[in-house]
Order: C-alpha cells, then sequence, then structure tokens
C-alpha cells in the first residue's frame, strides 16, 4: 500500500525505495520489479524500465499492467510492431481497468491502428464513466474512426462540464460546418473572462479562425488565424533555415548519379509486397487520394507513419537527438540502401493485411523519394500538386506546421520545396507520377482513371465513392474525407487576398506562378 500510495503521489524515490525492499525480501516478486519498471520510466531509463516490466510478466503470466507499460516502452523505441503485438496477447486480461484500457488504447492510437484502440476506449469509460480524461480520449479515436456525431456529442458533453477547456472547443470547431455564431460567441466569452497571454490562447484562435471563416467572416477569420500563428510562433523555437538547408542537402546528396549508384535492381516480378507512396505538401489531398485508391480491391492504406525517417536516421548511425538533419540524410547517403528497404518495411508489417499494393501517406515523405526511388525499385510515387496559394493558406490555418505558423517563414519555406520538387521531377522522370489537386476535384472519374492507369491497375466504381471507405484515418483530414468530393477549397485563399498579398509576392519573386 505504501508503494501504490507513492505512485500516485509521484514519489519516485519512495517508489524505488519500496521496489528494492520488495526484491530483497523475494527475487521473484512481480510486483517489486513492476514498481521498479515505473520508477526507471519516470527516470527515462527505456532500457531499465523494458527489462524490470519484461521480468514482471516473467513472474507472474497475468500482469497485465506490466505488458502495458512494457508496450509503451517499445512505442517509445520505435518498435510498434512489438507494442501492438504484445498488446493484443493482453487485451482480454485488462478487461476491468479502465487507467490500463486507457493507456493501451493510446498505445494503439499512436502506433496507427486507432481502430484497435477504440473498443478499449470505449469500455474504460463504461467502467469509469464521467472522467474528462477518457472521455477525450474517446472523442478523439471516435473522429480517427468516423464516429464523427459520436465525438460532438462527447465534446459538447465535455464543454458543459469544463465551458473554459481550449483544447475541446478547438476539436469541436473541426468536425462540422459553423452555422450559426452560438459556439463563436462562447469561444469569445472565454477569451474575455480569462484574459490569457497571446501563447495561452493558441487553440481559441484557432477554433475561432476556421468558425468564423465557416460564416464568411473572411476579415474577422484571418485576424484570429494570425494571431494563432503568431502565439504559436513565438514559442515554437523554430528557424525556417534550418529546414531551407535540410532540403538544400537532399538535393545535393540525392542526385541522378547517388541514385542509380548501388540501387536496388528492378526485377521482372513484383515484390510480395510494394509500397505506393503518396506524398506532397499536407493539405494538397493527399488524404483525398489515398481514400480514393484505398477504395480499390486490390490496395490497402498503411496510413501515415514516420518510418521511412526514422529507418533513414537508424541507418545513418548519426547520434543526435534531431529526428532528421543534413548530416543524417549525408552519412545515410552512403550506407547500403538494402538495409533502409528491409528496416522500412520490417516496422510497417504489423499494420499490412493480404494486398500486394499498400500505401504509405505521409506528406512529408517528400524529403525522401530519393531514398524511396532506391531502395524500392518497384514503389509507385505519388506527388500532388496544388495552387500554391490555396496550399500554403490551408498549412497557415492549421496548428500542425510549425513552418506555417508566420507568411514569413511560409515563403521560404515553400520555395525552397518547390525547388525539391524541380528537383524530383528531374531525377526521377516518369516515376513520378503527378496528381493536380483541382484537377481531381473537378474530374474525379477521368482522373481517378488516369490515376490508377499510372500504377497498373484496372479501373473500380468503389473509387468514385471513397466517402464510404469505412478505414480509420488519423490525419488532419480525418472529417472531411468522409463526405462527397467538393471543389469549396478551390481558390480559397482569394477570399483573404489583401492579407496574404505579402506571401503572394514573396512566392512570384521566386519565380511561382500562383494563379
Amino acid at each position: 500500500m505504501v508503494a501504490r500510495r507513492a505512485v500516485q503521489a509521484k514519489n519516485w524515490p519512495q517508489v524505488k525505495s519500496c521496489a528494492r525492499e520488495i526484491i530483497s525480501r523475494s527475487r521473484d516478486s512481480a510486483e517489486g520489479y513492476f514498481l521498479l519498471g515505473l520508477f526507471e520510466k519516470a527516470a527515462n531509463r527505456r532500457e531499465q524500465a523494458e527489462k524490470a516490466f519484461s521480468r514482471a510478466m516473467s513472474l507472474e503470466k497475468g500482469r497485465y499492467d506490466a505488458a502495458v507499460e512494457l508496450a509503451g516502452q517499445y512505442l517509445r523505441s520505435h518498435r510498434h510492431g512489438e507494442a501492438v503485438a504484445l498488446l493484443g496477447q493482453y487485451e482480454s486480461l485488462m478487461d476491468n481497468s479502465p487507467v490500463y484500457l486507457d493507456m493501451a488504447g493510446t498505445i494503439y492510437t499512436n502506433a496507427g491502428v486507432p481502430e484497435k484502440g477504440w473498443p478499449l476506449y470505449k469500455r474504460a469509460n463504461e467502467l469509469q464513466p464521467d472522467v474528462s480524461s477518457l472521455q477525450e480520449n474517446l472523442a478523439a479515436c471516435s473522429v480517427y474512426v468516423g464516429k464523427i456525431e459520436d465525438a460532438r456529442d462527447l465534446y459538447r458533453k465535455l464543454l458543459e462540464t469544463s465551458p473554459n477547456h481550449q483544447r475541446n472547443h478547438y476539436e469541436l470547431s473541426r468536425l462540422a460546418k459553423a452555422e450559426d455564431s452560438r459556439h463563436v460567441d462562447q469561444m469569445k466569452t472565454v477569451l474575455e473572462s480569462k484574459r490569457l497571454k497571446p501563447e495561452q490562447n493558441i487553440y481559441l484562435y484557432y477554433a475561432l479562425g476556421k468558425e468564423l471563416e465557416d460564416l464568411e467572416r473572411w476579415d474577422e477569420a484571418f485576424d484570429y488565424y494570425k494571431r494563432a500563428g503568431d502565439g504559436a510562433a513565438s514559442v515554437a523555437n523554430y528557424d525556417v533555415e534550418t529546414d531551407v538547408a535540410l532540403i538544400d542537402k537532399v538535393i545535393e546528396v540525392c542526385d541522378s548519379d547517388w541514385l542509380v549508384n548501388g540501387a536496388i535492381q528492378r526485377d521482372s516480378a513484383e515484390p510480395e509486397k510494394v509500397p505506393v507512396f503518396i506524398v506532397g505538401l499536407p493539405r494538397t489531398g493527399t488524404t483525398l487520394t489515398e481514400r480514393i485508391l484505398s477504395s480499390h480491391s486490390q490496395v490497402e492504406s498503411a496510413g501515415e507513419s514516420f518510418f521511412m525517417q526514422i529507418v533513414i536516421k537508424q541507418v545513418s548511425g548519426v547520434r543526435t537527438t534531431d529526428s532528421i538533419s543534413p548530416a543524417i540524410i549525408a552519412e545515410a547517403a552512403k550506407k547500403d540502401i538494402a538495409r533502409i528497404a528491409d528496416g522500412y518495411l520490417q516496422a510497417i508489417s504489423y499494420r499490412l493485411g493480404d494486398n500486394s499494393l499498400f500505401i504509405e501517406k505521409l506528406p512529408e515523405n517528400f524529403l525522401y523519394l530519393g531514398f524511396i526511388a532506391k531502395a524500392f525499385p518497384h514503389a509507385r510515387m505519388i506527388h500532388l500538386n496544388r495552387n500554391p496559394m490555396d496550399a500554403c493558406f490551408a498549412m497557415y490555418k492549421q496548428s500542425f506546421f510549425r513552418y506555417a505558423y508566420a507568411l514569413d517563414d511560409l515563403g521560404p519555406y515553400y520555395v525552397a520545396y518547390n525547388r525539391l520538387h524541380e528537383h524530383w521531377r528531374k531525377t526521377l522522370g516518369e516515376r513520378l507520377i503527378e496528381v493536380d489537386y483541382e484537377a481531381m476535384v473537378n474530374d474525379q472519374e477521368n482522373q481517378t482513371r488516369r490515376l490508377l492507369d499510372a500504377i497498373g491497375l484496372q479501373f473500380e466504381p468503389a473509387c468514385l465513392s471513397f466517402e464510404k471507405n469505412r478505414a480509420a484515418s488519423n490525419t488532419a483530414s480525418t472529417v472531411q474525407i468522409r463526405e462527397k468530393i467538393h471543389t469549396r477549397s478551390v481558390y480559397r485563399w482569394k477570399r483573404f487576398e489583401n492579407q496574404l498579398a505579402p506571401l503572394r509576392s514573396h512566392l512570384e519573386a521566386a519565380g511561382i506562378k500562383v494563379d
């Protein structure tokens, strides 16, 4: 009891002391090793935590709590498949523990399989209703699996209890088009009553911008988008030149000669698993294209993952806290490309089913198209194009992209991205399949037929009804892809032409056509 109270109080020195005492009395105490694992986890010593939780499980087979904790450590070390497999073995044992059901649901969701997490979140809420943290996790996962109305009900209930909760206002605003100003007025009341610093209001600013745009109050909407971006930029510690330097290094290293030298040879027969990488800037139609293709009977989607980036870093051997850097690119480019191919396929295998073609849809994989082309000679690489101003504005009004918080950063970033795009066009040639967002939303059937033909598939009518695709989607577009294709977002930026004039000038000065 003393040890468990210490855990609840997060008194980690006492937890360690209790664990050591229990183990000294009995070397076979699963509880002692479990407590030791919790201490090592709090101390951020992953390997020691894994060993302690594993020991607890070996000593007492039913320790689902140790299994979930171990799965969490696996996830931290990018062993996603092992985490998912371990949870699958213990799900039935944790059926009466809301804490560990919730934790397991979060691990599943963070591992890119929210459809496995949702039933666990649901059960946790049944066992312990009216706990806000459990409700919030269920609501977020409900969005990913397409249960939009359930999520709206949950967020409304949460806001009735905690009307000043900014993140929940933000999440609710994303779930439907605002039809009147009631929620806008509620959010403004929160701003006026709390009077917080701008960087503490970021989610509320983005939510207000979104709903005011829905209501066609254009100038007011942009004002809140700008407040949100300025607030986020003030605490982001971001320097766009860091990203520009990364892009320039990719262009320098991944040239035509490198692409051919040491590449995996393309045999006549396709391998058992062939990736279809859908890339481009975020908010350019990558999720739309994924849903269209994954509605085909011969294609499945593995969603978005950072596995390509993770494996490139691992293979590079560069020891750094950076997730990616010019040094990582330079060193990885010197290594055997087969290590990247094998590492990626191993990492993502737990998400794959029976189809040979599978989609990987992380937009930012446009950085790694050279590695992809060299590692996977049969891979399809699809790049989404969208009007530059629409693309930039769509990113600017979201909370997800550091390079888009400020127009002064977004302009240089887009110019560098465009330079990389032209580089891939020259080096990859016909292997790069280009899709124009505007063409797709204006002429869905013909563009879908063209795309399917480019990747070697026969047309199927189901691809035109992608909104009926019930697969989970853990992306910024998870709500939009539940509705039919539309053209409402084409030239949306023109509603904000005056405010976006500096961005337009920057792009045009770099020779980028924006109309």
